[in-house]
């Protein structure tokens, strides 16, 4: 418990308004089917993530917003298209701050 004390004591007001964004971003039960969705398929376009999950195209682009600003995606432009893939890195650091919290 002493590492997880000193990890707070390091954390700046400005740490902690990014990381609750982040919470934020994928604490919605459609941003997280999002990303399971994305991550099952490893990369995929808005059309197909739309229609996938019967949603509207505006509705699927306003998450993928978050996601992207929360820089859970990545996202990659092929023409007109956007691909976008799970940040990996992104979400075992979310894992590993779960886990310590937990604690």
């Amino acid at each position: 418990m002493v590492e997880a004390k000193s990890l707070v004591s390091q954390l700046t007001l400005k740490d902690l308004k990014n990381t609750a964004k982040v919470f934020r971003a994928i604490n919605h039960p459609l941003r997280l089917e999002i990303v399971r969705l994305i991550e099952t398929n490893v990369s995929m376009n808005v059309t197909r993530i739309y229609i996938k999950l019967r949603i509207e195209q505006s509705v699927a682009s306003q998450h993928l917003a978050i996601l992207r600003e929360a820089e859970i995606l990545n996202f990659k432009r092929d023409g007109k298209e956007i691909h976008y893939s799970v940040n990996q890195e992104r979400i075992q650091i979310l894992l590993d701050a779960i886990k310590i919290l937990k604690d």
